[in-house]
Parts: structure tokens; sequence; C-alpha cells
């Protein structure tokens, strides 16, 4: 029995030497799919019920960027600051790169910031914890990337900034849109967080007449320039057979599908894709004091980020 209890301590020693060596999030998740405990823990961090994330409330939207920068640096992703001055007061994206030495990049990102005194569970929280979550899945299996991969967190993209040159994904576009490097394709991750069996899901204009009324799916969203993107995503959803991807290729002209920081790059001709729940298609709480965590189905978000990793991992 004393030879026992010797071992025993001595493999609870090894245990506490080891997880002091460690980073947390490397012994709590070895598996390479998304795992809801993990986008509960990037939850809790983000956000904050006596802070709003909002463009009055830099030291807030400060406080989360750099606590992104400290999650990246744990999955070995370097990151840095993206800075500039919009009436008179300093914001930051902040860019994050996994390099491969590949010749082209992918860049996946989220906006953290929110509308008004709200939390922002869906409408952002949930992009931003999807690009997170992404991040740690694909710095695990880097050796498998062919392409270079860029996350960016950016903020500004709610009014009244919004659709203005201020937003911090139009500075990050434009950034870019200077690089000599390819960019192979540009997914957003926008209110990833909802979904509804009944039939709840409304569209502008006539898509009503072409898609279904559910709101059971994660919606594909992009111009013809990125046909080839929208179809890669939803092919990836379809081969796990667990949440259902509508494609949506929208003309130029038709206005109400392609918000947020999608149409920062879409601008800068780069093929953009937007990952969307739908937003106030279909979430009542879109832009409201209701927009809340419990609100959200944590494991679908899980299959769009395996949908994610596995497009992003393709050739």
């Amino acid at each position: 029995m004393r030879i026992v209890a010797i071992l025993r301590k001595s493999y609870l020693g090894l245990l506490i030497s080891l997880s002091l060596i460690f980073p947390s999030w490397a012994w709590a998740n070895p598996a390479r799919n998304a795992q809801v405990k993990n986008l509960e823990l990037y939850f809790s961090q983000i956000l904050n019920v006596d802070e709003f994330r909002n463009h009055k409330n830099t030291a807030e939207l400060n406080r989360v960027s750099g606590w992104l920068k400290e999650q990246m640096r744990r999955f070995g992703i370097p990151c840095q600051f993206q800075s500039y001055i919009v009436n008179s007061q300093g914001y930051r994206n902040l860019v994050c790169q996994l390099n491969v030495k590949a010749k082209d990049k992918i860049v996946i990102g989220a906006h953290y910031d929110v509308f008004a005194n709200h939390l922002g569970a869906n409408n952002n929280a949930s992009g931003v914890v999807g690009v997170v979550e992404a991040a740690r899945l694909l710095a695990l299996q880097k050796n498998k990337l062919k392409n270079n991969i860029e996350f960016v967190f950016y903020g500004l993209e709610e009014p009244p900034y919004l659709n203005t040159e201020h937003m911090g994904s139009a500075i990050h576009a434009k950034s870019l849109r200077k690089q000599k490097q390819k960019i192979r394709g540009v997914f957003v991750l926008d209110s990833i967080g909802y979904y509804d069996e009944n039939l709840v899901q409304s569209y502008p204009a006539t898509l009503k007449w072409f898609y279904p009324r559910h709101a059971n799916y994660i919606a594909s969203i992009g111009h013809l320039s990125s046909v080839g993107l929208t179809r890669r995503f939803c092919e990836a959803m379809q081969t796990r057979q667990r949440l259902e991807c509508e494609r949506f290729i929208i003309p130029t002209f038709m206005q109400g599908l392609d918000y947020s920081g999608y149409l920062s790059y879409a601008k800068q001709n780069f093929p953009t894709v937007l990952i969307s729940d739908t937003a106030h298609y279909r979430y009542p709480y879109y832009n409201t004091e209701q927009d809340t965590l419990d609100k959200l189905d944590l494991k679908k978000m899980t299959y769009v980020v395996d949908g994610l990793m596995q497009t992003a991992l393709s050739p």
C-alpha cells in the first residue's frame, strides 16, 4: 500500500509540473474538432456585464483585444496591433499570422465591438469566438496547411461608423491590398450562434421564394467573384452532415445580406464569404439588450467552426 501511495503521489506531482510547462488549453482540448467548453471559455472572457465593447468605451475594447492577443499567443500564433485614429480617438485591429511559408494567404476575421450598451453575444462575440476556436484547430494542424492564414479582429463595425471608411475592416482591407501576397479568400464570421427549426426565417427582396422558411442552417454568402469559396464552405459542411448550409450568391445591387466587414473586403476585389446565421433576418434579439449567451446554440457553432477549419485546410 505504501508503494501505491508513493507512486500515486509521484504521478500527481508529474501532472502538476507538466501543467506549469504547457498551457491549459493544450491539455483541455487535445481533440481536433471544435469544443463547446472552449467556446464557453472564450465567451466568458469577451462578455462583460459591467462594461460594453462600443466605440465610446475604448478601455473595454482594448481589454478584449489584449485578451485575444494573449490567447492567440498561447496557440503559437503571433499577433500585432494595427492602430488607427478616428475623431481624435485611438482604436486598434488585432492581426495574427499563422505562417507556413506558402505563396498565398487566407484571411479569417470578425468584429469584436458591439452596438450601444449591449452584451452582443451573437453580434458579434459569436463570430470572434468562432475565429479563436478555428485558430486553435488550425494551429494544431499547421503541417497540413497549404496557405498562410491571417486572423484579424477589428472594431468600429457598428453605428455610427457602419458602412464608413473608419470601420476596422476597411482599414485592414486597404492594408491587405498594399501587400504583394495573393489573397485566396476572405472569410468573415458575423453572428453564427442562433438557430431555430421553426418557420421564422425572413429574407430581403424575393429570396423567400428560393430558400427555407426554417432557420436551422448556416449561410455562406458572397458575390459572383466568390462562387467557388461559398461552394467550398457548404461542401465542407455537407460532408460532415451535422448542420445544413445554404449558399447565397447576391448581385452587387442587392443590399441586406452583405453586412458587417464583408463589403470592406469585397470592395477591394478580394473573394469574400460572409458566414452567418443571417443575423436580423432570423434573430429576434439582434442589437438589443436580450442578445445574451443563453440564446445561442454552442453545439451548432462548433459545427460551423469545423466546417471553416476543413475549408481552410483544403488546397
